[in-house]
């Protein structure tokens, strides 16, 4: 069950919010005093909070939001207002939104847009840094070692590169490759995977050691240790 906090003083429509997420499942805590809002976000677990932007005494709910993200809170905050110009939602999300409603709204796109938020909150953070062999990577500080001897890539190798180290032993295509380092900015067609696979391959296994970086004839790359995985490893490039 996902615990919901709703920070809305309009009775009708937190009633219309609360009964909606309770019928999916929710557990769901309203509350319309700012003050008292911001100790119970501080001071419970929430899964996500629903945060109206126009609140009693003239006090705008960035003001909690704020408030809430200086004390470290990482609980995801999705704003409701009617105020939805442009610049409006842009200081909403600057002041720590993890997204922007503009009212009115259908309750079924505010309920997606809320267990998007929770899927992402919930997700396990990715890894910054990554080993096969004696091959590290580190993607905090750009850095990547091999036997313990740093290796200096160009920034398109070193995505290359994380991004393989991240699916290790699995067969790439070169689509695959294209959609997550070029961006699809290139012709599927193209030999420049093949051109930057060569480069990395002579930096990545070029002092003797296993090499980790096999080609799959017809198909794209693979790195694992093991070069039984792939299909002619010695295959050009």
């Amino acid at each position: 069950m996902w615990h919901c906090l709703i920070v809305e003083d309009d009775a009708v429509n937190a009633n219309y919010v609360a009964e909606g997420l309770r019928e999916g499942g929710y557990d769901v805590t309203v509350c319309e005093d700012p003050a008292a809002a911001l100790e119970l976000a501080m001071g419970r677990h929430w899964d996500v909070i629903v945060l109206d932007r126009m609140l009693p005494n003239d006090v705008d709910g960035l003001t909690i939001l704020v408030a809430i993200r200086a004390a470290g809170l990482k609980t995801p905050v999705i704003v409701l207002s009617a105020l939805a110009a442009l610049d409006e939602r842009v200081r909403g999300l600057k002041a720590g939104g993890d997204d922007y409603l503009a009212k009115p709204f259908a309750l079924p796109e505010l309920t997606a847009r809320l267990e998007a938020l929770i899927r992402r909150s919930q997700a396990p953070a990715a890894p910054m840094r990554f080993s096969m062999a004696d091959l590290q990577v580190d993607l905090l500080n750009h850095r990547v070692e091999r036997g313990g001897k740093a290796i200096a890539l160009q920034p398109r190798e070193f995505r290359l590169l994380a991004y393989m180290m991240a699916n290790p032993r699995q067969v790439l295509t070169r689509t695959m490759l294209l959609e997550a380092v070029w961006n699809y900015r290139f012709d599927p067609q193209t030999n420049v995977i093949d051109v930057h696979i060569s480069r990395l391959r002579q930096k990545i296994d070029a002092d003797g050691g296993p090499p980790l970086i096999h080609t799959v004839r017809g198909i794209g790359y693979v790195l694992s240790e093991d070069s039984a995985s792939a299909t002619d490893p010695s295959a050009a490039p």
